[in-house]
């Protein structure tokens, strides 16, 4: 690697991930462009992780390798890797996914030739824990209209998908003016929004991600409930009645307040909010918040959301 800073930077976030991470950090370093950085912040691993990485940061200059003194969480620990970043391009990368040896240099033809593009990324290819293939994956939903309130409704309003995007590559300097990761259940979503107002999304057509599939993933066992993903999101919020909609809406509202478009796709973008409030599973999920936060600060009726509160402290799994 040159002595200049790089020009892609990696951020892997890790928790335990001793099964699967020396896979993925053999796929980054095979990597057909070679001019990045890996940094991995290893949020209080219990297991092997740490020999693993150290072992890996001593044979090759381009990964560091960052240990949090206690687990913070997943939002916590995602920024922590770009703000350490310093490359033009910055990719988030999951302890257990795969790439193709092309995925950077494929991604980074893309946001050189096309200025407007704020984040590229492939087709998906879906394994299990074993790493034998399960089936082809077309990242949802579509993100690639020149229209910004197109690109910012989907990513609000559409059924739930994986967020690959987030697994894409994208420009740094249009994400140090986004809100980051948040510390609230699907503020990737927010994330993602906030990028598609800064430039539209590019879908390289091969599949260049490997995206794992198995039971220890964030979504499954005691946390496939957003409500119960509260402490994988913060664990500072232990104990605490986290409103997890009210947030998210607050967030739309902040980042078409500040967005660089005109006044016509702000109203557009407005009214994608409203979209997303009529949905019947945010609009109750808004009211139970509301019910939470009045049972938390007169609590007219013990016991009854008793249920909820042992589901939001019960989470483990933070990487």
């Amino acid at each position: 690697m040159t002595q200049n800073k790089p020009r892609v930077s990696i951020g892997l976030t890790l928790f335990n991930g001793e099964k699967y991470i020396r896979e993925t950090i053999d796929s980054i370093l095979s990597q057909t462009f070679t001019n990045f950085e890996l940094i991995i912040s290893d949020n209080a691993s219990t297991d092997s992780s740490q020999q693993i990485c150290e072992e890996y940061a001593a044979k090759d200059e381009r990964i560091k390798y960052y240990r949090n003194v206690k687990n913070l969480g997943v939002a916590p620990n995602l920024n922590r890797v770009f703000e350490l970043s310093s490359g033009e391009y910055f990719k988030w990368a999951d302890h257990d996914d795969i790439l193709a040896p092309d995925f950077l240099m494929r991604c980074v033809e893309v946001l050189d030739n096309y200025s407007e593009v704020a984040v590229c990324f492939p087709k998906t290819k879906l394994i299990d824990e074993n790493g034998v293939f399960i089936g082809d994956y077309d990242p949802l939903p579509k993100t690639d209209s020149r229209k910004a309130h197109i690109r910012f409704g989907n990513l609000i309003t559409a059924p739930d998908g994986r967020a690959i995007q987030t697994m894409g590559l994208t420009r740094s300097s249009l994400l140090k003016k986004t809100v980051m990761n948040r510390s609230y259940p699907a503020s990737d979503e927010v994330l993602l929004a906030n990028l598609a107002l800064l430039g539209y999304f590019y879908e390289i057509p091969e599949r260049l991600l490997f995206y794992r599939i198995h039971p220890k993933q964030s979504t499954k066992g005691v946390l496939a409930s957003e409500r119960a993903r509260v402490l994988f999101f913060d664990t500072s919020l232990k104990g605490k009645i986290v409103l997890i909609k009210w947030p998210y809406l607050k967030d739309c509202l902040l980042i078409i307040n500040q967005a660089p478009i005109n006044v016509y796709e702000r109203i557009l973008c407005y009214f994608q909010v409203l979209k997303w409030l009529l949905i019947r599973k945010n609009f109750r999920s808004m009211t139970k918040d509301i019910l939470l936060a009045i049972h938390e600060t007169i609590p007219l009726f013990p016991g009854l959301y008793q249920d909820v509160l042992e589901t939001t402290n019960q989470s483990h799994h933070y990487q």
